[in-house]
């Protein structure tokens, strides 16, 4: 947390995802009490090296999330995608401990679509054993929900449960995502009840409005105040979960989100 700034009671601090570059100059522009950054390109298959400003950020006091590299899918039935993944995440965690977050954000990943979802439930499963057989992840992941895909690990809740039955007892947590489940199909309303029946928590939450209109399927985050998601329904969410919220708008937005939200929540 940043100097001076103080979560209210209820609610954890409000942050933002920024840029790897230099995210404490980011955090100072948008005002964020936490930051979420990629420690590589997400599109690519490499490991993190040390970040330059490591020890600054690890003295800032800011909160810190790191996001997984999209490629990353454990869920696969494509050995040559599987099982990478797994190195490649364990790689990031060990990465994000380097920097004192506190915890990497990965997504739930997906099938092909003629593929038996129950394949990639064990292949979690055996990701997360594997991990555990070798000393576990080097700081906690958080699953996170996904907009789309037909065979989609975690973009509707009935296929989340019969995941987190498989999981969630390896000590996984979950990031909430409000344009994915938006997109994804699954109602705003109600929702912190509806993520927390099925896993018990919710360590995290991706506040983001969607340009897109409901079920779409399409991950396209819009500013809080401008989407197609009622924006008091967002602050809602935020007040239910009351765990740390991280913004991913547009970055020319991201200050004037982070102010809303806060003033809001």
């Amino acid at each position: 947390m940043s100097a001076g700034a103080k979560s209210r009671p209820g609610r954890g601090v409000v942050g933002a995802h920024v840029k790897s570059d230099d995210p404490l100059k980011w955090a100072g522009d948008t005002g964020a009490e936490a930051v979420q950054f990629f420690l590589t390109d997400p599109q690519a298959w490499k490991a993190p090296e040390e970040h330059p400003q490591a020890q600054a950020i690890r003295a800032s006091g800011l909160t810190v999330y790191i996001h997984a590299p999209y490629r990353i899918n454990v869920a696969t039935t494509n050995n040559r995608i599987r099982i990478p993944s797994r190195k490649l995440l364990a790689q990031h965690a060990t990465g994000a401990k380097q920097i004192g977050a506190a915890a990497i954000i990965v997504h739930g990943g997906h099938l092909n679509d003629n593929d038996d979802p129950s394949v990639g439930v064990e292949n979690w499963r055996k990701a997360m054993a594997y991990a555990e057989n070798d000393g576990g992840f080097a700081v906690p992941v958080l699953l996170e929900n996904t907009a789309g895909g037909t065979n989609a690990m975690a973009r509707h809740f009935d296929r989340l449960a019969r995941l987190w039955d498989a999981v969630g007892d390896f000590g996984l947590g979950f990031c909430l995502d409000t344009c994915h489940a938006h997109a994804g199909g699954e109602d705003l309303v109600g929702i912190v009840d509806r993520v927390q029946a099925i896993t018990g928590r919710i360590d995290l939450l991706h506040a983001n409005n969607s340009r897109d209109s409901f079920d779409s399927g399409a991950d396209r985050h819009a500013p809080i105040e401008s989407g197609e998601i009622d924006p008091a329904l967002i602050v809602e969410v935020c007040r239910a979960a009351a765990s740390d919220v991280i913004v991913e708008t547009p970055g020319e937005t991201q200050a004037a989100d982070v102010a809303y939200l806060r003033k809001s929540i």
